[in-house]
C-alpha cells in the first residue's frame, strides 16, 4: 500500500494527529521511567538482609527506674537488668537462642564508623554500621559465616555507648572485607574503627545495615558486630524461635518480661515484633510508590488507547463516503483495514520517536537531581514495542469498523 496517499490525508488533521502523537509522546516517556522506578523499588524491597527471617523476632524496651549515670556500680546495674531479661526470655518454651543485639536489619539504632587500615590514615576507606551484641548474636540472627570464627563469651564486655573503649576483636561482612582487602586476605588482618584499632576473628556472607534510608543505600550491606552488650535505660533483643510459634513466643514474652519488671514501656506497636513484621513497616513507602506509579502507568495507557480509538471512530465517520468509494472501485476489506493500521503506525511512530527523547530527557533529570541510576536501553525499546502494539490494537476496532462499510454507501449522498 502507498503510504503517500495516508500521509496526505494526515494532513487534513494536523489538530488531531499533533494532539495523539504528543499523547503517545508523554506516555512513552511517563511510562519508561516510572516503570524504571517501579523495578528499583522492587528490586529494593526484594533484597535480602542476611539473616533467616523466619522464626526471628525483636524486642525493644525500657525501663523506667533504670539507674542514671556513667559510674561503674550504674554501668554494672544497668547491665545486670539487661542480663536478668536475657536468661528469662531463654528459659521461655519454643525459644531457640536470644541475643542482646542493639540493632536488627532495617529497624534500630543505626551507630556507624569511618572506616581505614592505618590509625593516620587521612581520608576513610568506607563507612560501616556497627551492630553491638554478645555471642549468641550470629545464631540468633542466622547469619552465615563463611571464614573465621564467631565471639567467645570471655570476649564480650559491655558498657555504654559514649565509651572510647575499643573492641580488640570483630566480625564483618562479606562487603566490609572485599572494600578493605580486595585481594580476600581480610581475617586476621587489623582495621581501625574511625581511630580505634580491631581484627577481623570472622567473616558473614552479608548482613544488612538497620536503615533504608536512600543516604545509605551506598553501604547497605557493610556491617560490623561487636562483642558489647550496649548498657543504657533501654535494651533490645533478638529471639530466635521455632517454627510457627512466633506468635505464642511473642505473647509469653512480654508477659515474662512485666512479670519479672513492671517497671518499663514496652509499645504495642513496636515493642516486640516478628522480622516480617519489621520489613514490611520498613519498605512500606517504597511498596506504596510502587503501587501508585504502576496505577499512573495503567492510567496513562488506558487513556492513550481511548485518544486513539475516538479520533480513529471520529475519521472514520468522516471518511465513510470514501471509504465506500474505495470499496465501490474494488478495495477489499483487508485493505480498509491494513490503511487505517498504516495511519496509526505512522502517528505512533513519530510519538515513540519523541517519546523517546523526552524519556531521556526525564532520565537525566532524575539522575542529576534524585540521584537515579541511568535507565537502561531495554526499557525504552520495551516503551516502543508496547506503544506501537497498544497504536494496533487501540485502532482495530474502529479499522474493523470502516473496513464493514459496503460499496453502496459511495451512492447515498450523490
Amino acid at each position: 500500500m502507498a503510504i503517500h496517499p495516508i500521509i496526505r490525508a494526515l494532513r487534513r488533521h494536523k489538530a488531531g494527529v499533533l494532539l495523539i502523537v504528543l499523547q503517545i509522546a508523554l506516555t512513552l516517556a511517563i511510562v519508561c521511567n516510572a516503570i524504571f522506578i517501579v523495578a528499583q523499588r522492587i528490586a529494593r524491597v526484594e533484597r535480602p538482609t542476611g539473616a533467616q527471617e523466619a522464626g526471628l523476632i525483636r524486642i525493644s524496651q525500657t525501663w523506667l527506674d533504670a539507674p542514671e549515670g556513667d559510674g561503674t556500680a550504674t554501668v554494672e546495674a544497668l547491665d545486670a537488668l539487661q542480663r536478668t531479661d536475657l536468661a528469662t526470655l531463654r528459659q521461655l518454651p519454643d525459644v531457640l537462642d536470644v541475643a542482646a543485639s542493639d540493632s536488627m536489619p532495617l529497624q534500630g539504632a543505626i551507630w556507624s564508623a569511618d572506616l581505614r587500615l592505618k590509625p593516620d590514615q587521612r581520608h576513610a576507606s568506607t563507612q560501616a554500621a556497627l551492630y553491638y551484641g554478645d555471642e549468641h548474636m550470629l545464631p540468633t540472627l542466622g547469619l552465615r559465616l563463611i571464614a573465621g570464627r564467631n565471639f567467645t563469651a570471655s570476649e564480650i564486655d559491655h558498657h555504654t555507648i559514649r565509651s572510647t573503649q575499643a573492641a580488640p576483636v570483630v566480625i564483618v561482612t562479606k562487603a566490609v572485607a572485599d572494600s578493605m582487602f580486595p585481594s580476600g586476605d581480610a581475617l586476621g588482618k587489623t582495621i581501625y574503627l574511625d581511630v580505634r584499632p580491631s581484627t577481623i576473628v570472622g567473616i558473614v556472607e552479608r548482613l544488612q545495615t538497620p536503615t533504608v534510608a536512600p543516604w545509605g543505600n551506598r553501604w547497605a550491606y557493610n556491617s560490623i558486630l561487636l562483642p558489647v552488650r550496649l548498657d543504657g535505660s533501654s535494651a533490645s533483643y533478638a529471639l530466635r524461635v521455632r517454627p510457627g510459634r512466633a506468635r505464642a513466643v511473642m505473647r509469653a514474652a512480654r508477659a515474662a518480661l512485666f512479670a519479672l519488671n513492671p517497671v518499663r514501656e514496652m509499645p504495642d506497636t513496636w515493642g516486640i515484633q516478628t522480622m516480617q513484621q519489621i520489613r514490611s513497616k520498613a519498605y512500606r513507602g517504597d511498596r506504596g510508590t510502587a503501587i501508585l506509579l504502576g496505577t499512573v502507568c495503567v492510567i496513562l495507557l488506558c487513556v492513550t488507547a481511548a485518544g486513539i480509538v475516538g479520533l480513529t471512530s471520529f475519521w472514520v465517520d468522516q471518511r465513510r463516503r470514501q471509504i465506500g468509494i474505495r470499496r465501490a472501485l474494488g478495495a477489499r476489506r483487508i485493505d480498509i483495514l491494513h490503511y487505517f493500521q498504516i495511519e496509526n503506525l505512522l502517528i505512533a511512530g513519530a510519538g515513540v520517536v519523541l517519546g523517546v527523547l523526552l524519556a531521556a530527557v526525564i532520565s537525566f533529570w532524575l539522575m542529576t537531581h534524585y540521584a537515579m541510576p541511568r535507565m537502561p536501553l531495554s526499557y525504552l525499546l520495551a516503551g516502543v514495542l508496547v506503544m506501537l502494539g497498544l497504536g494496533q490494537l487501540a485502532v482495530f476496532v474502529p479499522a474493523r469498523r470502516a473496513s464493514n462499510v459496503p460499496p453502496v454507501v459511495a451512492t447515498r449522498s450523490v
